[in-house]
């Protein structure tokens, strides 16, 4: 159904739960909501413009004879870097094999090898094998088209596509509807229950395997109806992304080093050799040494010519076509790559069923802030929270009584559309890899009069403006948070919380007190 005449659309969908976004958190949560009436609001077509649909490794969950949910668990603090929720995230990765026959319930078909066991592989800062792929290094893609199929084929599931969520409405009660814009204008769903499930903040830097539209929507609109944010710094990067003309940038996925690839210099160096678990150290760490190797004017490598050789097309299909189309044949040749933005661990602060500080407001998915990741997200563990946070929402929707909203009161103006393209060289130069105060404080005074103004820049700005203030109060070096200025961890570990009204005000008060600049 394609979004048009505002008033059609609100009578007739008026105090149904909407969901905004088609990633695989949100279509788990429609497809658990089920038969309970629901709308999907997605800018694109279903399933579309979604990192979901671009994950390449799968997702993580104890299977293997050898492995258990405690040792998940533990794999998951340890890349965690200390600020981890251990309740909550032992409650995930002990769901993680429902999440499963969930998904194949659905109609996932995840890859099984000759005896009919699950085809377990291994990622970095795992201790075992335990990544369920489906069609290979094509998982994601593979899991949102069985999903999308599942949903087109339930009935009591309304999809709008091209509608784009503007804003969330809030009376003392919480959450009264949603304002978005349609191709023919303002569209008004009236509704006390909304759950965001709108990805990451991939669009918010130049170097992103993830869509570039996706500036971080969720916490945006999460933010100006005024709920909590958490962890807002931790921004994870990838640490190859293949180094080309694409954008955004096509991701090498870590299954790769997982099957024995490494990475060298420019002069054939292994400089991640001496360090623990070598190739398959957490990803902030793999990414800060290369970033390291291309500060000083260098350029890395990934070689999988010895560990695959000619049997590289058949393990990874999808990257070995990326790479052909730049250029580069992967069983002969060197894949040149980089780090790029490809998870974000902050986002609105969430309990353990997806409820936000606003009632009525739930958000699923790598918008929200769980507390799973902590300071570093372990690898295939995103599609895995997706999985269990959009169902666990729906459970609590379900739980929930219901209540008819009342009709919004008229808008004044449609909010313009999002444009990121100010915000990105601010955020690619100040707020990257390797941070200090002189770059965050530079990031803080330019994003401050965006955010703050009703242009197109301003919703993009107050996202990065949230990463940079939070950035600006941890004094310290941990997980994919790391500033040259304070490069020790210290002793305790403490996550924040903060209101976009609070990040305001520390934003005045540091962009009025100009710090000196440091190298």
């Amino acid at each position: 159904m394609n979004g048009g005449d505002m008033n059609e659309i609100s009578d007739q969908l008026a105090g149904r739960t909407v969901i905004v976004g088609s990633g695989l958190a949100g279509l788990m949560t429609a497809l658990t909501l089920a038969p309970e009436p629901v709308v999907i609001v997605t800018r694109a077509d279903l399933g579309a413009e979604t990192s979901s649909a671009w994950a390449q490794g799968g997702m993580a969950a104890a299977l293997g004879a050898d492995d258990s949910a405690e040792l998940h668990l533990a794999d998951t603090l340890a890349a965690g870097d200390g600020l981890c929720d251990p309740v909550i995230a032992a409650g995930i990765v002990a769901e993680a094999p429902a999440a499963i026959a969930a998904l194949e319930q659905a109609g996932v078909r995840f890859d099984r090898t000759a005896d009919g066991r699950f085809a377990l592989g291994l990622e970095a800062a795992h201790s075992r094998r335990r990544i369920v792929h489906a069609q290979g290094d094509g998982s994601g893609a593979a899991v949102i088209r069985a999903l999308v199929e599942a949903v087109a084929a339930t009935p009591s599931i309304t999809v709008l596509e091209g509608l784009e969520a503007r804003r969330v409405l809030t009376d003392e009660s919480g959450v009264t509807g949603l304002v978005c814009a349609g191709r023919n204008g303002a569209v008004m769903l009236p509704t006390r229950r909304i759950v965001l499930a709108t990805g990451g903040i991939g669009g918010l830097y130049e170097a992103t395997t993830n869509p570039t539209g996706n500036f971080g929507q969720g916490i945006m609109l999460a933010a100006r109806a005024g709920a909590e944010l958490a962890d807002m710094e931790f921004v994870q990067f990838h640490p190859t992304a293949l180094d080309s003309r694409r954008r955004p940038l096509a991701l090498v996925s870590e299954a790769v080093r997982g099957e024995g690839a490494v990475l060298v210099n420019e002069h054939g160096e292994r400089f991640m050799a001496g360090v623990a678990a070598a190739e398959l150290a957490p990803r902030d760490v793999v990414a800060r040494a290369i970033s390291a190797e291309l500060s000083r004017g260098g350029r890395v490598f990934l070689d999988a010519r010895a560990a695959l050789g000619n049997r590289f097309a058949t393990r990874f299909p999808v990257i070995d076509a990326l790479c052909r189309e730049a250029g580069i044949d992967a069983a002969s040749q060197l894949i040149p790559v980089r780090p790029a933005v490809h998870y974000h661990m902050g986002g609105v602060a969430t309990d353990a069923a997806g409820r936000s500080s606003v009632a009525g407001l739930w958000v699923a998915g790598e918008a929200a802030a769980t507390g799973l990741h902590g300071a570093n997200r372990l690898a295939s563990n995103s599609l895995l929270e997706a999985a269990v946070m959009g169902m666990r929402a729906a459970r609590a929707i379900l739980a929930a009584p219901s209540a008819k909203p009342p009709m919004p009161a008229s808008i004044r103006a449609l909010p313009p559309a999002a444009d990121p393209s100010l915000v990105r060289p601010i955020v690619s130069r100040h707020l990257g890899v390797l941070r200090n105060a002189g770059a965050i404080h530079d990031a803080v005074a330019n994003l401050l009069p965006l955010a703050e103004g009703e242009g197109p820049a301003a919703d993009p700005a107050i996202v990065a403006l949230l990463i940079a203030v939070f950035a600006s109060l941890r004094a310290e070096s941990r997980g994919a948070h790391a500033r040259t200025d304070y490069p020790l961890k210290r002793a305790e570990a403490a996550r924040r919380r903060m209101t976009l009204a609070e990040a305001f005000e520390i934003a005045r008060t540091t962009a009025s007190h100009p710090l000196a600049r440091s190298a």
